[in-house]
């Protein structure tokens, strides 16, 4: 019984959260997928050059 009543709250905070969305505009968008595209580089790149220190200097050897 507690799981139905728990699954019964989860449907309808679910229903409420997808009444209120609404499809990006093609300028949110872009901004968002720059946004992500420059974290995805800068975390690749900080990878990168950590690895790249410790193969230089010899961490894991």
């Amino acid at each position: 019984m507690k799981l139905l009543t728990k699954l019964r709250s989860f449907y309808e905070q679910s229903k409420r959260v997808w009444f209120i969305t609404r499809k990006p505009t093609p300028q949110e968008f872009r901004i968002v997928a720059l946004v992500s595209a420059a974290g995805i580089a800068i975390i690749g790149l900080l990878g990168f050059a950590l690895y790249s220190i410790w193969q230089i200097f010899g961490f894991f050897r």
